[in-house]
């Protein structure tokens, strides 16, 4: 990931951090969530030129590609304990 990508997205998931820590993100709604952010992402996009829509979609692309790869990392940890039969240790 870009240093300017991974500054972007850090920085919307402290802002997130502030302005969500009350809320359980299973029981909230994403339209609720994503108002919340919406004052970081204003001050971005004005930062950068860019639309409020252009940086949500970039951030959604950032964490999607964070979640896939921590998913991968996990699958692969899975994996060789399964096939080095160290799993039952882990459980």
């Amino acid at each position: 990931m870009a240093p300017e990508d991974q500054e972007l997205l850090d920085r919307i998931n402290e802002y997130a951090d502030q302005v969500l820590k009350d809320f359980d993100p299973q029981k909230t709604r994403v339209s609720f969530q994503l108002e919340k952010l919406k004052p970081i992402m204003e001050e971005i996009a004005q930062e950068k030129g860019a639309t409020v829509e252009e940086i949500f979609i970039k951030y959604m692309d950032l964490a999607s590609q964070v979640t896939v790869s921590r998913e991968t990392k996990f699958q692969n940890t899975i994996g060789n304990m399964t096939k080095y039969g160290d799993v039952h240790d882990a459980f």
